[in-house]
């Protein structure tokens, strides 16, 4: 029997993250983590999965000591986002240096983030990292929190946490119902090779049936796609021959860059509005995908996550301080309440996206063109739409000051 303060499940990038926040607080941490740990191989070509990393996210991976070294792996700072409606002339522009900013955001491979944070937890005396670790059974003592692995490795914990996304093992063990809303899209997601450079800006053009974003790479050449549609023509992108992809792809992408050519694998996963009825419970808390997931159409899916792990490291960290019982749902109730919110509010704004600019209505469309074209010209909207992108209104107490 092994006994540890937190007991994370799950070795991803928001249990990471916890982890390595936690470390110095006094507290034993366990990561578990199913799969066995192989490091990315940086020489490569990119991942066609990436995450659009906000200030406040960047605040808290540099807090923790892990932002030099993505920006060493691979990264890649954009300096300009558009949004715009085919057809149309709806029409937004954003760019850093008249906002009097550096870069407006990062795009980042999941699979480099991860290393990062996973290299710094396996530097962190407090925290152990079990890679291969299948969960098997768990029971939610009075005072302690009892797991067993498939090994048969025993385990208790003060607090557990639940990191292993969407599909969260622990969340269904402790009974803990799910909303979740179907958006009826899939999302198709590879990496392009543009004949005209990205120039590093973000863009997303919307059309009746779909959503397609170019994320910009470091090659000045190459961009990450998030295609957004309906799963039959989704699947029917992704079984078509590079040549038709490339030319459905430039025609859908209004020739923005030229033409389009396929460099990677084309992947497909459904979009799901996930929200969890609790955020914590008994020796449980919720974070990432476990309590909650969006529609990926602002890239904000990760950012939330890692706000969830900002808000409970500093929740625990306080409660140790004042000699607290970690585990106890009433202590816990203060980080449930703060991120329910902050993801419902997420919930709905994405919501309210898709319902505006789905379908091809005349009278609805010009309403969407005339409130992108007033958003991009009348003075102060968007300075509030990109601290609202940017995270910074989120950021709980002890990272504001930090």
């Amino acid at each position: 029997m092994q006994s540890f303060d937190v007991v994370i499940a799950g070795g991803g990038m928001v249990g990471l993250a916890v982890a390595c926040g936690l470390q110095g607080s006094g507290l034993n941490v366990a990561v578990l983590e199913k799969s066995p740990h192989t490091p990315p191989d940086l020489q490569a070509a990119p991942s066609v999965r990436v995450s659009a990393i906000n200030r406040a996210s960047e605040r808290l991976l540099s807090h923790l000591g892990v932002w030099q070294d993505i920006l060493a792996m691979r990264a890649s700072a954009y300096h300009g986002m558009e949004v715009w409606e085919k057809d149309s002339f709806g029409h937004i522009r954003f760019d850093d240096q008249h906002q009097g900013m550096t870069s407006l955001g990062y795009i980042v491979e999941n699979q480099v983030l991860r290393e990062a944070l996973w290299q710094r937890a396996s530097r962190c005396s407090d925290v152990t990292l079990i890679a291969s670790a299948q969960l098997q059974q768990v029971a939610f003592g009075d005072n302690e929190a009892f797991v067993t692995l498939e090994d048969g490795t025993m385990l208790t914990a003060r607090l557990l946490v639940a990191a292993d996304g969407a599909d969260s093992w622990l969340r269904k063990k402790a009974d803990i119902p799910l909303m979740f809303r179907d958006y009826q899209h899939h999302a198709l997601v590879a990496n392009i090779r543009t004949e005209q450079p990205h120039h590093s800006v973000a863009r997303q053009i919307f059309y009746g049936e779909g959503i397609l974003a170019f994320l910009p790479l470091s090659d000045p050449h190459l961009s990450s796609i998030v295609w957004s549609c309906e799963p039959q023509q989704a699947e029917r992108l992704k079984g078509m021959s590079e040549d038709q992809f490339n030319q459905q792809l430039s025609v859908a992408f209004d020739m923005k860059l030229g033409l389009c050519s396929v460099e990677s694998e084309r992947q497909t996963f459904p979009l799901m509005a996930r929200y969890a009825r609790q955020f914590a419970a008994h020796r449980l808390a919720l974070v990432g995908d476990a309590a909650h997931t969006i529609h990926p159409l602002a890239g904000q899916g990760v950012n939330l996550g890692f706000m969830d792990a900002a808000e409970l490291i500093g929740e625990i960290r306080r409660l140790q301080q004042q000699g607290k019982d970690i585990g106890q749902h009433l202590y816990l109730r203060r980080y449930e309440r703060s991120r329910k919110h902050s993801a419902a509010m997420m919930l709905a704004s994405m919501q309210g996206f898709r319902e505006l600019f789905a379908g091809s209505n005349p009278a609805l469309k010009l309403l969407r063109d005339f409130g992108l074209k007033m958003a991009d010209t009348l003075p102060g909207v968007k300075p509030k739409l990109l601290q609202q992108a940017m995270g910074l209104h989120d950021l709980p107490e002890w990272l504001k000051n930090s």
